[in-house]
């Protein structure tokens, strides 16, 4: 008979949690089963997993398959680790005793881990309630220091170039007036000496033109 190591889901909707049973990879995912051997609720942080690890290796050593789910919770307990310790023992690379005191050294590490995990979650949720109720204040957001230099520095890096930028531009306009100024002068000065030409013989042509006037009165 084919065995499995699977989740049998449990709870309500929304909120599920698991049962770790080893079935018959025939029936159904939540119908009979041959043995419970763990509980899996992934709804916690972190998921709160209780497992039988020596039932779990026993069934792993006959040859029972778990699923992908099963096989991460089973890796994440141990369960693998010990078999291929026993794989060592078995080829004579380690001695039982050394392979026992290997695992319980993980197994003491994993659970630590967990343990400081949960302890950091419960801090977490009690400090977020006594912010809630006004209890303490939230914590302020410390400036990055460095970043705050690397930004002033880059700002006045910034308006140098500006200022640089300007600087050539205001000689370029005083340069371009200048020579507007002069071309000035000198257009208004060939205006104004054609203007006395021509006033000049105009003067001229009206004495002439009163003297046969008064020729021409005298002969009468």
């Amino acid at each position: 008979m084919p065995v499995k190591i699977r989740l049998a889901r449990r709870g309500r909707k929304k909120r599920p949690y698991y049962h770790i049973v080893v079935a018959d990879s025939r029936a159904p995912r939540d119908g009979k089963f041959i043995e419970n051997i763990g509980f899996y609720n992934p709804m916690t942080v972190p998921a709160s997993i209780d497992l039988d690890r020596d039932k779990a290796y026993e069934w792993i050593s006959k040859g029972a398959q778990p699923t992908d789910t099963a096989r991460a919770i089973l890796k994440f307990k141990g369960v693998y680790f010990k078999k291929h310790l026993m794989r060592g023992v078995a080829k004579g690379a380690l001695t039982e005793e050394k392979a026992n005191e290997m695992y319980e050294a993980w197994i003491a590490e994993k659970e630590a881990k967990v343990e400081a995990r949960k302890a950091d979650t419960a801090r977490e949720r009690e400090n977020f309630w006594k912010m809630v109720s006004g209890e303490i204040k939230p914590p302020k957001k410390v400036a990055n220091e460095e970043a705050a230099e690397a930004f002033r520095e880059t700002e006045e890096e910034g308006e140098a170039a500006e200022a640089n930028a300007e600087a050539p531009a205001e000689e370029t306009a005083v340069e371009a007036e200048a020579p507007a100024e002069e071309a000035a002068p000198e257009a208004e000065a060939p205006a104004e000496e054609a203007t006395a030409e021509a006033e000049a013989p105009a003067e001229e042509a009206a004495p002439e033109a009163e003297a046969p006037a008064e020729d021409t009165k005298e002969e009468e």
